[in-house]
């Protein structure tokens, strides 16, 4: 294989990132401008206020309009240096974010490295309102950006074109993986196989197989992709490995490496080079120590701060529960557990009463009994006001009580009945591992229009990657989902 010739016509990956780094550019700029302003008109009014010594020194030439002018400028320069319009970050979240907050605190500490060499009195609530004000609007603005971002990656657009190298094996399974994901902006045009004489399509997708490995550039041109995901290594040897990242058009084509790891985030990956090796380490999930304390306290204050709030709710809801229809406010139901141990679920009641004796007949009769998430589509036992209630998960709220009596998280895989556990495999049971939740990560990813595979592929990728930072996204997305449910039933 030989090197590029030269820099060829952009991609489109390039011009929609050149574009969207323009737009985040103005927006920052806009953004930090205004900020700056309205901390000075608060601080200080209209007037034009000179900066304070410190100490007996005299006066600065240096009035305040002019140190926000100076702030906007080093501002703006601190987002170019750590690199929050860079494309590896466009549209990634936490990376994003991250870059975001860590050239606020860079400005902080920089102005305040400045003031003590200088020895100015720089007003402290100017400071304490610009910095930290200014950081949480724009991660806010960075987070409305990626919700528009994916939006549009979920229609097809704003995504990388792929072409998918190594065995069939391999490809299935990572092209199975990036078309539940179209926001992760991956679209997936072909496929380039090792079986690609028997082959038509990658199995179990309609992915086009272009030809052999031999033919991933000529397939990256002919396809106007611009991205080559490697999905078996073992299909390259190390040499052609290094050829194929030498072959590709730097700026315009990007070689990615698809290790065999499923259900393993970010935080649990760490790579170092070793010889000349870049060494994937993946740490092993625990399931005890300080961090759960964490998780207990949290779910401990947050569940009797939301018990106290909604006290108001409990009644309005349990009068309209005992005036729609006969039978008891409160429903408990035996679920399962941490580590498989039976406890009491609490919900309002929003089917009719003894609707528990339908439920196996309902389930034959639509035949998924044998399915561990029994859902009984278009149920005839909800009632009108239950209906409501389950729309915008209303009848969860009791469970809170089962989460201040330690039973329960607030976040966590959802409990099920004990004929459900009993269908588990042992990849399912890994469920147990943690206490059940009120919302999970499969509830705020589909909710009922998800399959059995799939709940249990959310729940499971939750159970291994755990953190406190990854509940309190989830909580968000639980109210985003409450205020504007999609797939309840």
């Amino acid at each position: 294989m030989s090197g590029p010739s030269g820099s060829g016509p952009k991609t489109y990956r390039q011009r929609w990132q050149q574009l969207y780094a323009r737009r985040l550019r103005v927006s920052d700029t806009i953004l930090v401008v205004l900020t700056v302003i309205v901390a000075q008109l608060v601080q200080f009014g209209w007037e034009s206020t000179p900066v304070a010594p410190v100490g007996d020194r005299d006066g600065f030439d240096l009035d305040y309009p002019i140190v926000s002018i100076i702030l906007v400028i080093a501002w703006s320069l601190l987002l170019v240096l750590y690199g929050t319009r860079e494309p590896r970050v466009l549209g990634s979240g936490a990376p994003e974010y991250k870059a975001v907050f860590h050239a606020g605190v860079a400005l902080f500490g920089v102005v305040a490295v400045v003031a003590v060499f200088f020895k100015a009195d720089l007003g402290r609530g100017y400071l304490l309102i610009t910095v930290p004000a200014g950081t949480l609007v724009l991660v806010l603005s960075r987070w409305f950006h990626r919700e528009w971002l994916q939006s549009q990656r979920k229609k097809g657009r704003l995504s990388s074109g792929v072409i998918l190298v190594g065995s069939d094996d391999t490809a299935s399974h990572v092209a199975r993986q990036l078309l539940r994901a179209p926001a992760a902006g991956y679209r997936i045009v072909g496929a380039c196989l090792v079986e690609n004489g028997s082959l038509s399509v990658v199995s179990g997708t309609d992915i086009p197989v272009l030809g052999g490995i031999e033919s991933a550039l000529i397939a990256l041109e002919t396809t106007a992709a611009d991205t080559l995901v490697v999905t078996d290594s073992a299909v390259l040897s190390p040499d052609g490995m290094r050829e194929l990242g030498w072959s590709l058009e730097p700026g315009r084509h990007h070689l990615v490496m698809a290790p065999s790891l499923t259900g393993v985030s970010g935080p649990r990956i760490h790579s170092s080079p070793v010889a000349g090796l870049p060494l994937i380490h993946v740490e092993i999930p625990r399931f005890d120590g300080g961090r759960w304390i964490v998780k207990r306290l949290f779910d401990i204050v947050a569940s009797s701060l939301l018990l106290i709030i909604l006290l108001p709710a409990f009644v309005i809801v349990s009068l309209l529960v005992k005036l729609s229809s006969r039978g008891p406010v409160f429903y408990g139901q035996e679920r399962i557990g941490l580590n498989g141990q039976p406890f009491s679920m609490f919900k309002f009641r929003s089917m009719t009463d003894g609707a528990d004796e339908q439920l196996k007949q309902l389930l034959e009769a639509q035949g998924t009994s044998d399915v561990p998430l029994f859902k009984v589509k278009d149920d005839p036992r909800v009632t009108p006001v239950g209906r409501v209630l389950r729309k915008y998960s209303i009848d969860e709220f009791p469970q809170l009580i089962n989460v201040f009596l330690g039973e329960m998280s607030l976040v966590g895989p959802r409990p099920q009945r004990e004929p459900e556990v009993a269908l588990y495999d042992s990849v399912a049971r890994r469920r147990l591992l943690l206490k059940p939740g009120m919302s999970g990560l499969w509830q705020v990813s589909g909710r009922s229009n998800l399959s059995w595979e799939d709940a249990i592929r959310l729940d499971l990728y939750y159970v291994e990657n755990w953190s406190i930072f990854g509940d309190i996204s989830i909580l968000l997305r639980t109210v985003r989902q409450v205020v504007l449910p999609e797939g309840a039933e």
